[in-house]
């Protein structure tokens, strides 16, 4: 597996991460939370030689799908995302943008997952996790041979996604994360929809013995 991460600046704070998954044999290519700059996007896509099979989204907020459109017009690919979000990434009183960025944007999903979905590229193997909290439809994506998951705006590193946007919860965020991403192994990296990586083992203190966040 080939991972690249772009960070894109959608002026709310942090830039949103932006994942592109590459597998080497098959050529297939996910793009994870695509939040605009879709010409690097498509250039890096076209470096690696990559035929765009899916665009997933980790959830329906506006600085993770502005740029979901043109990228599906360039390059294809079939947008996924949970059944619950589905509703949000077609309303813009939900998925926020034009609070966010100042325009509407409403879509329709190619497909609708749901907890225990596998996604695949070529060989590799994804599994959705449903990780409510920061919408009612989170998930997050994890890759039991590479030893990864991408957790959207669930868990960062040292915190947790805030929960008083639309359909958000902090009880269900809190459960999302304690029963359903720290019971990954330990060495398990998190790739997070801002900000930093971590790793399970350095997140668990700070929900299970509630020890300060990280610096």
């Amino acid at each position: 597996m080939i991972l690249k991460e772009l960070k894109i600046n959608t002026w709310v704070g942090d830039p949103t991460n932006c994942y592109i998954i590459f597998d080497e044999k098959s050529k297939e290519t996910m793009v994870i939370d695509p939040a605009g700059d879709v010409e690097k996007i498509e250039e890096l896509i076209n470096i690696l030689g990559g035929k765009l099979k899916y665009i997933y989204l980790t959830h329906c907020h506006g600085d993770h799908i502005v740029g979901v459109p043109d990228l599906k017009q360039k390059c294809g690919g079939k947008i996924l995302i949970h059944f619950y979000d589905a509703e949000g990434l077609n309303n813009s009183e939900i998925n926020l943008t034009p609070y966010i960025l100042e325009k509407q944007i409403e879509l329709e999903a190619d497909s609708r997952i749901t907890d225990g979905d596998l996604i695949h590229l070529g060989d590799l193997e994804f599994k959705v996790i449903h990780t409510p909290g920061h919408t009612k439809g989170g998930t997050s994506l994890y890759c039991k041979e590479e030893g990864c998951v991408f957790t959207g705006d669930t868990l960062f590193r040292g915190t947790w996604g805030r929960t008083d946007c639309p359909t958000g919860s902090i009880e269900d965020i809190m459960n999302s994360i304690t029963n359903k991403l720290l019971v990954l192994p330990d060495d398990t990296i998190c790739y997070p929809g801002h900000g930093l990586s971590t790793k399970i083992r350095d997140e668990k203190p700070i929900y299970l013995e509630l020890k300060p966040k990280l610096i």
